[in-house]
């Protein structure tokens, strides 16, 4: 397992208070999770199901791209199309049961081909029997490598860059959305990009890239007003949506992950709240989803206790609210229905 990664500890996740379902009649729709199959770390369909079956009433989810099952013959640029025909090959779902995991599919397109990436998108539409959605091409930088995942690394002003913005370009004519993996200092450049591309639905992924480790772990108290400044900046624009999750990451310097025993549901919407009501009284609920970004977030937390988290945090919302946080946004924006 990567050492960006806090491993997944079984034995630790056993540990955790035991709570009820909360709401469990809610519908959801997981906006944001993974399949992987790298040495040292398997988790595949079963598991995903495995999770999803603890309680909450999971309807459907979003697959997202994660190097997973690449073809191993052929150009280069059409290798990612196998993890897409590998995710609809895996997760059929018989007679419409739920929940219909990978319903939506948002797969990894080289964009830095410019206008040449078309035909990898066109290979993955075809690949997604009507189930792709759109492209994440991680972009995180820092000026510290050691913050940064080896197989995700970027160049500096990714995002800026022209031949980049072609590839960016194609995506809004064969109706595909754009998922954007990055640290909050570089959210001023996303902005641009949404700028120069409002017909081009942009999904911010893990509230912005929240990081407080490293050379940011002495600054936290002035990184909530950064990130807070270009989270309202950003939600701005109408072509800008944002995920809720992926806060239980290395990264985010939460560090769930050294208590002694998991935390519960109501130590992670109290430590959450500031980040998620800040994004969701800045995007309204109408452009807010939440995911759960597993498996990379089961090193924190499980999965019922995410979800009993994310429940307590929309507790005041209005029903309307509560659907489109939970099921309506991630239904829209990905197509679902």
């Amino acid at each position: 397992m990567s050492g960006n990664y806090l491993p997944v500890r079984d034995d630790w996740l056993a540990l955790a208070p035991e709570e009820p379902v909360l709401l469990p009649e809610l519908p959801i729709v997981d906006a944001h999770h993974h399949f992987y199959d790298r040495l040292g770390w398997v988790y595949l369909a079963d598991d995903y199901l495995a999770d999803t079956r603890t309680g909450h009433d999971v309807r459907a989810s979003v697959y997202m791209q994660a190097l997973t099952r690449y073809r191993t013959e052929g150009p280069e640029a059409l290798k990612p199309i196998g993890e897409t025909s590998f995710v609809v090959a895996s997760t059929a779902t018989p007679n419409g049961e739920a929940p219909k995991l990978a319903h939506g599919i948002v797969g990894y397109g080289n964009l830095r081909l410019g206008a040449d990436v078309r035909e990898v998108l066109e290979a993955h539409i075809e690949a997604g029997a009507g189930r792709f959605r759109g492209v994440r091409h991680l972009t995180t930088w820092d000026a510290h490598p050691s913050l940064v995942n080896p197989l995700s690394a970027a160049p500096r002003g990714l995002l800026l860059d022209k031949v980049y913005r072609q590839g960016v370009a194609q995506l809004a004519p064969l109706g595909l959305s754009y998922d954007a993996w990055l640290f909050f200092p570089q959210l001023p450049e996303l902005l641009d990009l949404a700028k120069a591309f409002p017909d081009t639905a942009i999904v911010i992924n893990h509230c912005g890239g929240i990081v407080r480790i490293g050379a940011y772990e002495e600054r936290r108290a002035e990184i909530f007003g950064l990130w807070s400044t270009s989270i309202r900046e950003l939600a701005t624009l109408p072509n800008v949506f944002v995920k809720l999750g992926g806060l239980g990451m290395r990264i985010n310097g939460f560090e769930f992950e050294l208590g002694e025993r998991p935390p519960s549901s109501q130590q992670l919407a109290d430590t959450w709240r500031p980040w998620m009501e800040t994004c969701i009284e800045a995007f309204g609920a109408e452009r807010c989803m939440f995911e759960s970004n597993f498996p990379v977030d089961k090193g924190s937390y499980g999965y019922r206790t995410l979800w009993n988290a994310f429940k307590r945090l929309a507790a005041g919302a209005g029903a309307d609210e509560r659907q489109a946080l939970f099921e309506g946004t991630a239904s829209r924006v990905y197509r679902l229905d």
